[in-house]
């Protein structure tokens, strides 16, 4: 009996030094912060490699809106049914789908 529970926590021990919460090579926090011209910040991040998708987030909101890229813009438009993000060299323009109400343009990195 001592044998088996010797061998578990050294399988024990093994599976905890593979998993390190503290380290430090782990992606940071990835997100660009673009300012609007009405003030209005958002924050977003390609969701991958092909830049099909972005994630975008209003202000200092916790909700993530997830845009898939649109075709045929001129620029890069990503949109879902709520909220259209039109990315155009180093500018930006937020608007609500549903309503058209424009949340900022000229948007840039800080």
């Amino acid at each position: 009996m001592k044998g088996f529970i010797a061998i578990m926590a050294l399988a024990l021990l093994a599976g905890c030094s593979t998993f390190n919460l503290f380290d430090a090579s782990a992606p940071a926090d990835n997100w660009t912060t673009w300012t609007c011209d009405s003030e209005a910040k958002v924050l977003w991040r390609y969701t991958d490699d092909s830049r099909k998708e972005v994630d975008v987030r209003l202000g200092g909101a916790d909700q993530v809106y997830r845009l898939k890229l649109e075709p045929g813009a001129e620029g890069s438009l990503y949109s879902d049914d709520m909220l259209a993000f039109h990315v155009k060299g180093e500018e930006g323009l937020v608007y609500w789908v549903a309503t058209n109400d424009l949340i900022g343009r000229g948007c840039k990195a800080e």
